[in-house]
C-alpha cells in the first residue's frame, strides 16, 4: 500500500457497473450500520465510532460475508482470498483498487464505512486508512500517504453539520472543503446540482469514492482554497466544515487552516455573501478565539456581512490549555516523546499569546441572504443537549424574526398565538408553600430551551391556542389577578416577543 486510492469513474460504464457490483455486494452482506449495529452489538459499535477495534474484532471471529466486510474495511485486517471471494466481486475490487493482493490475502487499500442517511439510505463513507474516526485517541494513518494530506471520515463536527443543514429543493448547493464527501452526499438528495471543493485534492477523490459508492449523482469537484475554485458562482446552500482548528502553522490540511488565529472562519464567513443567492443559506462548524479586552459576541458580529440575516450559537468553550491539548492528541503528539510534545506544546501557547487569546468557542454559524437594511443578528451561547435535525428549526428561526421586525406592540397584541408542541410547564418553589418561587417553561423538542416567565407569562401561555388575541387573553389574567388591563397591556409585549423569538409561542391567523 502506497498513497494508491480506488477509482470509481462516472462517466465510464464500465467503472461504473463495476462499483454498482460491489454496491450490491456490500447491501447482500447487510454491511450497513443497522447491518453492523446487529452484528456487533452496542457496546462494540459505540467502541468503533471512538476507533477502539478490539471488542469488534472479537464479534468477527466467524466467516460470514459481514464479519468479512467489517475486517477488511473497518478493521483494515488482511483476508484470505477465498473468504473475501464469498463476500465480494473481487475481480471488480482489484480492477479498480478498493482491494490489494498480497499472496494469497486481500487487504482494503481504504477505510469504508457504512452510514445511515436520513430517509434511512444505506450509504458508505470512504477515508483514508486508519482515518475513520478523529478525536482523541488521534488518527493513525495506516498507509504511506503523506500525513499533512489525510483525508478523515465521519466524525461528531461532520453529523453535527448534517443535521444542521436547511433541507429544502434548491438548484445549486457547494460544500467547500468536502473532505471525504458526507456533506456533498447530503446536498446530492435534494440540490439539482452539487458543487464540491478542497484544497487536498486527495479529498477531491475520496469524496468522488464515497458519491459513487452510495449511489449519489457526482457532484463538480474543484480543487482549491476557500472560494478561489468557484470564482463568482452563486448558490443556494453553501455548507463547511472548514479546517477550523486555531493552531500554529498548518500541518494537517483537514483540520489547521494555515491563517492567523480565526481567520480562516472569519474570511469564510465574510465572503459567503458574494456567494448566496437571495434567500440562500450558508452553514458552517468554526472556532473562534476569545480575545482580551473584547467582547466575543461583538466579534463574531462584526464577522456577519452586510445583506446577511445572522445565527451563531456558542456550543462550547474551552481554555488555551484544554484546547491544545485536544489538538495535541488529534495529530497523535503525545505519542512522539516528551521533549517534541513538549515543544510543540509550547507552540501552541505562542500562538495563543500572539494574539491574546484567552480561550476558544466553538459553535454553528448560519447566514441567510436577506439583502435587509436592518439585519437580524443573533449571537447566543448555548452548551445544552439538543434535538437534532435542526435544519426545520434553523428555517423557524428566521421566519420568527422576521415576524418580530415586521410586527409592532399594537399588532402583537392584536395577533393569535398557540402554545409550540413539547411545552412543559416546571414550577420550582419549597415543597409544601403556596406559590411556586419561579416558573420554569421547557422545551422537549429542537433546542431544548428554558425560559422563566412570571405567573402572568404562565397563565398566557397555557391558554395560548390560537382563538383568542393576546390582547383579549391578557384582559382575561388582569381581571383574574386584579391587575389594571392597560398597565399589564403596556409591559407583556416584550415578554411575549422572548417566547415568540425562543419558539415557545407560534403565531397563527386568527381561525385557524
Amino acid at each position: 500500500m502506497s498513497t494508491h486510492l480506488p477509482t470509481a469513474d462516472a462517466q465510464d460504464p464500465e467503472s461504473s457497473a463495476r462499483t454498482a457490483r460491489l454496491r450490491e455486494a456490500l447491501l447482500a452482506a447487510d454491511f450497513t450500520a443497522d447491518g453492523l449495529l446487529e452484528l456487533l452489538g452496542a457496546p462494540a459499535y459505540a467502541a468503533l465510532a471512538r476507533s477502539e477495534t478490539v471488542p469488534a474484532v472479537r464479534a468477527t471471529r466467524g466467516d460470514g460475508p459481514l464479519e468479512t466486510l467489517v475486517r477488511l474495511f473497518l478493521l483494515q485486517r488482511p483476508v484470505a482470498l477465498p473468504r473475501a471471494r464469498a463476500a465480494l466481486p473481487v475481480a471488480d475490487c482489484l480492477a479498480d483498487g478498493w482491494l490489494v493482493q498480497e499472496g494469497d490475502e486481500l487487504r482494503a487499500s481504504v477505510d469504508v464505512r457504512p452510514y445511515g442517511g436520513p430517509e434511512g439510505e444505506d450509504w458508505w463513507i470512504v477515508s483514508d486508512l486508519g482515518c475513520a474516526v478523529g478525536g482523541a485517541g488521534g488518527i493513525r494513518g495506516d498507509g504511506d500517504a503523506d500525513r499533512s494530506q489525510l483525508v478523515l471520515g465521519v466524525g461528531g463536527a461532520s453529523t453535527t453539520l448534517a443535521g444542521l443543514t436547511v433541507r429544502r429543493p434548491v438548484a445549486t448547493a457547494l460544500d467547500l472543503g468536502t473532505g471525504s464527501g458526507i456533506q456533498a452526499l447530503h446536498a446530492a438528495q435534494h440540490a439539482t446540482r452539487v458543487t464540491a471543493t478542497d484544497l487536498n485534492p486527495r479529498a477531491l477523490r475520496i469524496a468522488a469514492l464515497t458519491l459513487a459508492l452510495s449511489g449519489a449523482a457526482p457532484a463538480d469537484l474543484r480543487e482549491g482554497s476557500l472560494f478561489e475554485p468557484v470564482g463568482q458562482e452563486t448558490y443556494d446552500l453553501i455548507v463547511s466544515n472548514p479546517p477550523f482548528v486555531i493552531s500554529p502553522g498548518a500541518r494537517l490540511t483537514y483540520r489547521d487552516g494555515g491563517m492567523g488565529g480565526d481567520d480562516l472562519c472569519r474570511t469564510l464567513v465574510q465572503q459567503s455573501a458574494a456567494h448566496l443567492n437571495d434567500g440562500g443559506y450558508c452553514q458552517l462548524l468554526a472556532n473562534w478565539q476569545h480575545v482580551a479586552g473584547e467582547e466575543w459576541h461583538d466579534r463574531l458580529r462584526s464577522w456577519v456581512p452586510r445583506g446577511c440575516d445572522a445565527w451563531i450559537v456558542q456550543r462550547e468553550v474551552q481554555d488555551v490549555t484544554q484546547y491544545a491539548e485536544l489538538w495535541l492528541r488529534d495529530a497523535g503528539d503525545h505519542r512522539a516523546g516528551d521533549e517534541t510534545y513538549s515543544a510543540r506544546y509550547d507552540a501552541w501557547l505562542d500562538e495563543f499569546e500572539a494574539h491574546k487569546t484567552k480561550a476558544v468557542g466553538f459553535g454553528w454559524i448560519t447566514l441567510r441572504k436577506s439583502g435587509s437594511d436592518t439585519p437580524s443578528i443573533t449571537v447566543e451561547e448555548w452548551p445544552h443537549p439538543v434535538e437534532q435535525p435542526l435544519g426545520e428549526s434553523v428555517v423557524a428561526h428566521f421566519a420568527r424574526q422576521d415576524y418580530l421586525q415586521a410586527t409592532d406592540d399594537a399588532a402583537l397584541l392584536a395577533a393569535h398565538f398557540r402554545l409550540a408542541d413539547g411545552v412543559v410547564q416546571e414550577q420550582v418553589g419549597l415543597p409544601g408553600s403556596e406559590d411556586p418561587e419561579h416558573v420554569v417553561l421547557r422545551q422537549n423538542r429542537s433546542m431544548r430551551r428554558a425560559t422563566k416567565v412570571d405567573t402572568v407569562g404562565a397563565g398566557f401561555a397555557g391558554v395560548c391556542d390560537g382563538s383568542l388575541p393576546a390582547g383579549r387573553i391578557l384582559d382575561a389574567i388582569a381581571q383574574l389577578v386584579g391587575e389594571d388591563p392597560v398597565l399589564l397591556r403596556d409591559r407583556t409585549p416584550a415578554s411575549i416577543r422572548t417566547l415568540v423569538e425562543q419558539g415557545f409561542l407560534e403565531p397563527v391567523a386568527a381561525g385557524d
